[in-house]
């Protein structure tokens, strides 16, 4: 995917608000990866639109050794780490609809912190136990970029979250495995979910909810 040149002009003004340098981390194969190439010429080309922006490409098999320590199991993928990895990952073409997230995404990781209110932060602050949380999208669906802006957030603000966004045409024995029928498909900790573009309140409560589950002996 090479980007339209209006595309270009908006990043680069998007990354004038860059603090700290950002690593994109791309997990690739040349071989038996449909969107691999895609993903990673992307990549490539976005490293070229800020000098805070460095770009690393590994491949899955190959460095294996860098996948396991990055938890990558699928490809292609964006590992957007910072001054830490805040576990926030991009599964697929970043493109459609969700550009314009994961490039707000890279901001806040250069950052360190989001725009999550005080009140938010601090309810997240009290999520003490491992959340893998997995956003499905697709690239057409405008509800999706703010399901999946909140779960990166979140994973920023909390190193107990992490975070994988992924495109569900692209791994749909992903989608399969989740029973994933409509975008935004929020899961998590693999066993639970929920659906739609709901508010920081309610992703929070959905999270508090799952893990008071799984942690209960009624459960267990």
């Amino acid at each position: 995917m090479v980007l339209q040149e209006s595309d270009k002009q908006t990043i680069q003004r998007k990354f004038v608000d860059l603090a700290d340098d950002v690593e994109l981390i791309v997990f690739s194969q040349e071989s038996e990866c449909q969107f691999c190439k895609e993903t990673r010429e992307w990549v490539l080309e976005l490293g070229t639109l800020s000098e805070k922006i460095k770009v690393k490409v590994y491949d899955f098999v190959l460095n294996g050794d860098e996948a396991m320590n990055y938890k990558i199991k699928n490809i292609p993928a964006i590992a957007i780490v910072g001054k830490t990895d805040y576990g926030v990952r991009y599964y697929g073409v970043p493109a459609g609809y969700e550009l314009a997230s994961l490039i707000d995404t890279i901001v806040d990781v250069s950052r360190g912190k989001t725009s999550l209110s005080d009140a938010l932060k601090t309810k997240l602050s009290e999520i003490k136990k491992p959340v893998h949380l997995q956003v499905f999208v697709s690239p057409t669906c405008p509800y999706c970029p703010k399901a999946a802006r909140i779960a990166h957030q979140f994973a920023i603000e909390n190193e107990n979250i992490r975070s994988d966004v992924i495109e569900m045409i692209e791994f749909p024995y992903l989608a399969q495995r989740y029973r994933v029928m409509s975008v935004p498909h929020i899961v998590i900790n693999n066993d639970t979910s929920f659906l739609g573009a709901q508010p920081p309140e309610v992703f929070i409560e959905q999270i508090l909810l799952a893990l008071r589950s799984a942690y209960n002996p009624m459960y267990s």
